[in-house]
């Protein structure tokens, strides 16, 4: 006879528990958008920002953790944009910085006080503006390591940006089509990408160049992405058949998946999110109400429970691993979406006996201190995220925010720098309307040039002593004309210049 075993797993009984009423953050008008590439929920160790509803354009509530329970009418809220917000997300080594992503194309940096906001923050109040992409953008990501270095995407284009500056400093423009979803590997030295056009790519985000590609799902719901480990990736879509599905991939081999499992039949859009410490990966499908959560072994996904509830979500916000309480076995903590105005939050947590600290639950985990600065990493350099222990708990590292502010000399308007011609019509059509303007207002400071020029030839002229001028030149002219007789009256006997007394009368009148 043989015997079967079951397979060893310390999160076999993980289970999600959900918060009392009055530990939630009621009446609020979350966005009812559609758009499920960014998040409209984004949690760290001060403060929990939800994206809002209308209200004239993109805005979104910033609360601090524990101002819970119903929120009054007219509560403070950050007036970020002219069109919706699509994305927000904390800066993880300043709790105080929060970036936001909108249809309108900007991406705007805000600085929260640390005991929460007072009164509404407009849109000219951020602390910068990062202006670059033509379209909407839709998703925006820090890097795990670096300070000061962000990834944009929009439909169909990748910025990374050095904050500090405000300055662009790689374009990537691989993708064909909209970018589904986007993320940084561990150490930020890669990106990992799903597009509409059904294909998954790994890029070098400091050269832009496409390192492997493939098809990952062939179903037409979008798919999304996230790194296991170094060497493996996994990603969540449908098949042909509308099968919602989980791949394993091995990053050095992109031809086939190393694992799949299929899920369900649903038609919900899945969310993910991976728990890099424990090896979970949590699976939620828009507009349901179940969570499921999957153990990643060596080649293999493992299925460990779900978590149901009896409101569907929307989106979820994610609290930072160095935050959870370990005193309670928490593991995870997912701040829940509702479409009723509620963020609840669901600790995830694994029962034992013991209420002692649990190493194996905890290994160390990123802090929010950056391993290295952004010039470091534009350079070349990579490095893994400095790691704390959870051991001793996590004391949040105030730090302030200064922009470098970039003073433009003044210089030659006739000096003109030799730019990269456009590629694209739209790029084309841009530039040419930007130089239309430049056009136009060197037309205008010429003009204004040419008034200025006249004026001070004329305030010049009226200053001139001329009366002064005449009489010396008279003075000297006379005894002249007196002792020489034989030369013409008027003349000048050593010049043999003619001399017009009527020019000297003019003078002396003047």
């Amino acid at each position: 006879m043989v015997r079967s075993f079951v397979r060893e797993s310390k999160f076999r009984h993980v289970f999600g528990e959900p918060y009392k009423k009055s530990l939630c953050y009621e009446n609020l008008d979350i966005t009812k958008n559609s758009w499920d590439g960014g998040s409209y929920c984004a949690v760290n160790s001060k403060f929990v920002a939800a994206v809002l509803e209308g209200c004239g354009g993109g805005c979104f509530v910033v609360l601090p953790q524990d101002k819970v329970g119903r929120q009054p009418q007219g509560i403070p809220k950050v007036c970020a944009h002219s069109g919706k917000v699509l994305d927000i997300q904390w800066n993880p080594f300043n709790a105080n910085i929060i970036a936001s992503a909108s249809e309108d194309g900007l991406i705007k940096l805000w600085s929260i006080p640390t005991e929460g906001l007072s009164k509404d923050l407009m849109e000219n109040e951020s602390v910068t503006d990062l202006v670059g992409h033509t379209k909407k953008v839709g998703i925006i990501q820090w890097h795990p390591s670096a300070n000061n270095v962000l990834a944009s995407a929009s439909n169909d284009e990748i910025i990374i940006w050095d904050v500090m500056t405000g300055s662009p400093v790689n374009i990537i423009d691989c993708h064909p089509d909209q970018i589904y979803s986007m993320v940084w590997n561990a150490n930020g030295s890669l990106i990992a990408t799903t597009c509409k056009d059904k294909k998954m790519r790994i890029i070098d985000p400091r050269s832009g160049n496409i390192l492997n590609e493939t098809t990952c799902h062939d179903g037409s719901k979008p798919s999304r992405i996230c790194f296991i480990d170094e060497n493996r990736l996994a990603t969540v879509g449908s098949s042909k058949m509308a099968t919602r599905e989980v791949y394993l991939w091995n990053v050095s081999d992109l031809t086939s998946p190393s694992f799949s499992y299929e899920i369900d039949n649903s038609s919900g859009n899945l969310l993910m999110y991976f728990d890099d410490a424990v090896q979970i990966l949590y699976v939620a499908g828009k507009g349901e109400c179940t969570i499921r959560y999957f153990e990643i072994g060596d080649n293999e996904v493992f299925s460990l429970s779900t978590f149901t509830s009896n409101s569907p979500h929307r989106g979820f916000g994610i609290l930072p691993k160095h935050s959870i309480d370990p005193n309670k076995c928490e593991i995870s903590r997912l701040y829940k979406i509702h479409a009723k105005g509620i963020i609840e939050p669901i600790s995830m947590i694994v029962p034992r006996k013991s209420n002692r600290f649990q190493p194996d639950l905890y290994p160390d985990v990123p802090g929010d201190n950056p391993a290295l600065e952004a010039a470091a990493w534009f350079a070349g350099e990579d490095k893994s995220p400095l790691k704390i222990e959870m051991k001793y708990g996590f004391t949040v590292t105030e730090k302030s925010f200064v922009i470098q502010e970039t003073h433009v000399e003044e210089s030659n308007i006739y000096d003109v720098n030799v730019q990269t011609a456009p590629k694209r019509e739209e790029d084309l059509r841009k530039a040419f309307y930007q130089q239309q303007d430049e056009i136009k207002a060197l037309k205008e400071l010429l003009r204004s040039k040419e008034q200025k020029i006249k004026q001070l030839e004329y305030q010049t002229k009226g200053k001139q002593p001329a009366v002064d001028y005449g009489r010396d030149i008279k003075s000297k002219i006379e005894p002249i004309i007196r002792t020489d007789s034989g030369m013409d009256e008027g003349s000048n006997s050593e010049s043999g210049e003619h001399v017009d007394e009527n020019a000297d009368q003019e003078a002396i009148t003047v």
